[in-house]
């Protein structure tokens, strides 16, 4: 039994809750970090899911930001606010490993774009998160915060486990095929792979240029959406970002339905993978939101469609990748060193074939869209596995990192062996700020449903 020494200080806290503290004067940036960093100095080591964090810097930040709140100056949406960060993502002075020996010791110049949104709306750089190796499939030393037998996913699975185990109330990760709704449904946190295009990449390793997604964690959807106003923006830098108007995430996602959403409950191909508890999950989730929800099945053609994400994802790596092969071939791991030898393989013709079904795939998506707000599938085909040699499959993931469209993970679940599960809900493509909408509204019909039900 936990003492109350041992609570995070942020346990049941969200960070839309810290943000009003922090307003309020009832809490200081100071104070907040200060909290954290003694309890992630008892509870880091077993975890592992920081792989640079020095309290001094932490403490030196947090104490600009409340002088800097002093002054009355205008101040950031995330002023004060410690946010963790996967370490594949550029900090200027600070570590960027990249998950790999060949790059120890690697000190950025400049900041990534993402990481100058966040210092721009007041954040503090809590530390640098443990990525599986340059992000692909070897696992990293993390350890699940629910249960250290059991995979925390990857491979954004330092950033899952800081968040899922109140080390912090934010942290970024990246998705290229499942690596943030994954290990979110993993470890028990909420998970958010935004609409492709929405967040710019500059500074971030880059994996594969057609599929690469800046993700965020988060114990709250209303925080993914504080989170998201933050870093969603245009950057010149990263020619797939466009200009767009103010997301606006958080004053939607709050905001009441107009409607009862309508899910449909999807039959993929593939369903035969998830085990026995993630059907019961999904049947009881359907039960209770009776005429609100539909079963639906996908057209044919997107059976095509892991093949075809794989494709473009191991062709476009192998060209990323190249100076990692060529450099240190023989130390990359396993599972590297034969994605890159396979997507070497790829001929032009496959490839641009592949691409081609973004386009055909997002078009059949449309109608579906048409009769309901979001899609509903499981986040992972099980709670984590127990092996520490997998960061789990993601075939649940891939599909909607393929066609670009946002997708969210609710821990709403719990198997019987106490791992959490997670529920993905999946929007239009631009559709984000819906999407979170919905989910919220998902979340408060089922605590509704279980009070009635426990009175």
């Amino acid at each position: 039994m936990e003492t109350k020494s041992e609570i995070s200080p942020i346990q049941g806290v969200s960070a839309c809750s810290l943000k009003k503290r922090l307003a309020s004067g009832e809490l200081s940036s100071s104070e907040l970090c200060e909290k954290l960093l003694a309890y992630l100095a008892r509870h880091e080591p077993e975890l592992q899911s920081f792989v640079w964090l020095k309290p001094e810097y932490v403490m030196a930040e947090a104490e600009k930001k409340d002088e800097y709140r002093k002054t009355g100056a205008p101040l950031g949406i995330l002023h004060g606010l410690p946010v963790a960060m996967k370490d594949i993502i550029d900090t200027a002075g600070i570590p960027t490993e990249n998950g790999t020996a060949l790059d120890s010791g690697r000190v950025p110049n400049k900041d990534a774009s993402v990481v100058s949104l966040l210092k721009a709306a007041g954040a503090i750089i809590l530390g640098k998160t443990a990525s599986t190796e340059l992000a692909f499939m070897k696992p990293a030393k993390t350890r699940n915060p629910v249960n250290p037998a059991h995979t925390p996913g990857g491979s954004s699975a330092g950033s899952a486990v800081a968040v899922a185990a109140k080390l912090t109330p934010l942290a970024l990760g990246t998705q290229t095929a499942g690596s943030v709704i994954r290990p979110a449904s993993y470890c028990g946190a909420y998970g958010f792979k935004p609409s492709f295009r929405r967040i710019p990449r500059s500074g971030i390793l880059t994996q594969s240029p057609t599929l690469d997604t800046v993700g965020m964690f988060a114990m709250a959807v209303e925080d993914l959406a504080l989170l998201g106003d933050a870093i969603f923006d245009h950057d010149p830098e990263d020619e797939t970002t466009a200009p767009m108007p103010p997301p606006e995430l958080s004053q939607i996602c709050q905001s009441p339905v107009p409607v009862k959403p309508t899910l449909a409950f999807l039959d993929l191909p593939y369903m035969d993978q998830a085990c026995s508890e993630t059907h019961a999950a999904l049947e009881e989730l359907e039960a209770l939101l009776g005429e609100q929800a539909f079963r639906a099945s996908l057209p044919e053609s997107f059976s095509q469609g892991l093949a075809a994400r794989e494709c473009i994802h191991f062709a476009e790596m192998a060209k990323c990748y190249r100076h990692y092969q060529s450099r240190a071939g023989e130390t990359l791991s396993d599972e590297l060193k034969e994605a890159l030898e396979q997507g070497m393989k790829i001929s032009a013709f496959e490839y641009l074939t592949a691409l081609d079904w973004i386009k055909v795939l997002t078009a059949g998506l449309e109608e579906l869209f048409a009769r309901c707000d979001a899609l509903v599938t499981p986040a992972a085909p099980s709670f984590a596995p127990k092996d520490l040699e997998t960061t789990g499959n993601p075939i649940f993931n891939s599909l909607w990192t393929l066609c670009g469209t946002p997708a969210v993970t609710l821990p709403l679940f719990e198997a019987e062996n106490g791992m959490p599960m997670g529920i993905q809900l999946v929007g239009p493509r631009g559709g984000d700020a819906r999407l979170l909408r919905t989910a919220r509204w998902l979340e408060h019909t089922i605590r509704k449903t279980e009070s009635i039900v426990g009175e």
